[in-house]
């Protein structure tokens, strides 16, 4: 089966949409099907090219058996609403102008958000061709909640655009189960299908100790306790919370705070850090993919935080499945379905999202109780070989894409 995917973020990026299907398109591969995903040069988050890319009209590229196409974009960093708009905007006409260019499918498949980029799929369907929508976030009901934008005539207007994409599309994927309520209602028929995220068994497993102890020594994080968020740093993840957390915690050197990544807060963060005068926050920039396995390995607890917000009951943070691979014990804000599943798994301790004072005694009580986040981390482990290996999930989602296509023909 030929398929083509259409994603705003790709490999050598790191975020979630750039994993979920760098890792999906591998599997598919494997599986004897041709993969073509159409992307954008990578920039995420800064919006500057990662060396040895031009952002061109036009430019292909194979990673890992995979025929990568980028598409020229107007390159924009992860913060301020016009910049971002219009760099979504030049990918959807940018898929529009060099769609004669791209091969020939059996299925095409758009992911959203990006929103335009969902919408891009339509473009590429056919009577012979069906059209994938994956939503991995209700947008635009999730830059609302962050006050990003406020209710107005063009948040209603893109409302009509995504009921009517839901509509239009032939299978809708969602990422959790929350989603499909909220989708069922603008989709009054046809079929939803849920594929969670999960996590590369064969890519996290713990580093080698010498990776760890040389990582721990350039960052001064020998002989501590550190407990590490590792992500996004945007308006939707409350992270104030770490910082109000490390001030509570500033007298106990054998605990450190570990942030990890680049967004639209990291700037304000780590100046509050500073001004606070907290030498408890290591404060690092957007890492390789290939070195995630040892940020995380050099953890003592994975810190999964988003606002206490109702849109992010539906939510489930993809870092908790890479926690749970590399047996990190979790202290997570976030409530709704990713609660659940933590909990389902025995793989941390819950806290109420933008808690400072719950997590610094959660991060108190694992540093004081070794054995306690031993037991939760193995128990993590266990629950996502079981129920989140991102191979057997490609294999789950690729039964779906092909029941789709015979169908239709």
């Amino acid at each position: 089966m030929r398929i083509t995917v259409l994603n705003h973020y790709y490999s050598p990026e790191v975020n979630a949409p750039a994993s979920r299907w760098s890792e999906m398109a591998r599997a598919w591969v494997r599986a004897g099907h041709e993969v073509t995903v159409v992307t954008c040069a990578p920039n995420h988050p800064a919006g500057q090219l990662y060396p040895g890319y031009r952002n061109r009209l036009f430019q292909r590229e194979t990673i890992d058996g995979v025929e990568v196409i980028r598409l020229w974009t107007f390159l924009a960093a992860n913060e301020g609403f016009l910049p971002r708009i219009a760099n979504y905007v030049s990918y959807l006409a940018s898929v529009a102008l060099q769609r004669w260019r791209l091969p020939p499918a059996d299925v095409v498949i758009s992911t959203s958000p990006q929103f335009f980029c969902g919408l891009a799929g339509r473009m590429l369907r056919s009577r012979r061709r069906p059209w994938v929508l994956e939503i991995r976030d209700l947008w635009p009901e999730s830059i609302i909640a962050v006050g990003a934008m406020k209710r107005s005539a063009l948040i209603r207007a893109l409302e009509r655009i995504e009921a009517y994409a839901y509509r239009k599309a032939d299978l809708v994927v969602a990422v959790t189960d929350s989603f499909v309520t909220h989708i069922r209602a603008r989709r009054p028929a046809g079929p939803i299908a849920v594929v969670k995220n999960g996590v590369d068994l064969s890519l996290f497993t713990p580093a080698a100790p010498d990776a760890i102890a040389a990582f721990r020594a350039a960052h001064g994080l020998e002989g501590k306790f550190v407990a590490a968020y590792v992500g996004t740093h945007g308006m939707a993840h409350g992270l104030d919370a770490v910082i109000d957390a490390a001030e509570r915690l500033r007298d106990r050197g054998d605990i450190v705070f570990l942030m990890v990544g680049a967004g639209a807060e990291k700037e304000r963060l780590t100046a509050e850090a500073a001004r606070r005068g907290l030498s408890n926050i290591v404060m690092l920039g957007q890492q390789p993919k290939a070195m995630m396995p040892v940020v995380w390995s050099a953890s003592d607890a994975a810190l999964v935080l988003l606002r206490g917000l109702d849109t992010f009951k539906s939510v489930i943070p993809s870092k908790m499945f890479e926690a749970m691979a590399l047996r990190i014990p979790m202290v997570l804000g976030v409530e709704g379905e990713a609660r659940a599943l933590m909990e389902a798994g025995g793989a941390g301790i819950a806290i109420t999202p933008e808690s400072g004072a719950e997590l610094a005694a959660a991060v108190e009580q694992l540093a004081s109780d070794p054995a306690l986040a031993a037991r939760l981390g193995a128990s993590g482990r266990a629950h996502v070989e079981a129920e989140f290996d991102r191979e057997k999930l490609a294999l789950a989602y690729l039964a779906e894409v092909e029941a789709l296509v015979g169908a239709q023909r």
